[in-house]
């Protein structure tokens, strides 16, 4: 068995890239930036950001064009991937992203137009399998309490 899993929680970078491909299919890139901040040797605090790539398809990449932008907090889950290409000059150049199949907006109502009550707001890239949280239970008759 493996595991290829990848969840961020942090800040766009830049607004969105979309292209729209042959036979209609949407795709978006964009940053993300996470931070850490701890003490180093010399007891002072240090902050670390990481940028990673994330890439958006179809529906996604619909969700990211209307609502994700520059400086938006959002969550993103997805896989990790590798890729080469060829530069302009020729030469090869690799590069990580994260394929998102989850995105969800976060922060405050008012910086996600359209956000729902309690500031987050879910996108998948396919419905979501029925798990047993998702079933309404129901509270037990107070005749049938064991006490």
């Amino acid at each position: 068995m493996s595991v290829n899993k990848a969840i961020l929680v942090g800040n766009v970078g830049k607004d969105p890239e979309i292209r729209h491909l042959e036979g209609g299919t949407s795709v978006a890139r964009f940053t993300l930036a996470t931070s850490e901040t701890y003490k180093n040797k010399a007891g002072e605090m240090v902050t670390n950001t990481e940028w990673h790539n994330i890439v958006a398809w179809r529906q996604l990449a619909d969700v990211a064009e209307k609502f994700i932008k520059k400086g938006k907090q959002i969550y993103v889950e997805g896989k990790i991937t590798n890729r080469q290409y060829d530069d302009k000059d020729g030469n090869k150049r690799y590069i990580t992203e994260i394929v998102a199949d989850n995105i969800r907006l976060l922060g405050r109502k008012d910086d996600n137009e359209g956000s729902r009550e309690n500031g987050t707001q879910r996108y998948a890239s396919e419905a979501p399998a029925h798990s047993v949280a998702d079933e309404v239970i129901q509270p037990a008759e107070s005749d049938d309490l064991p006490f």
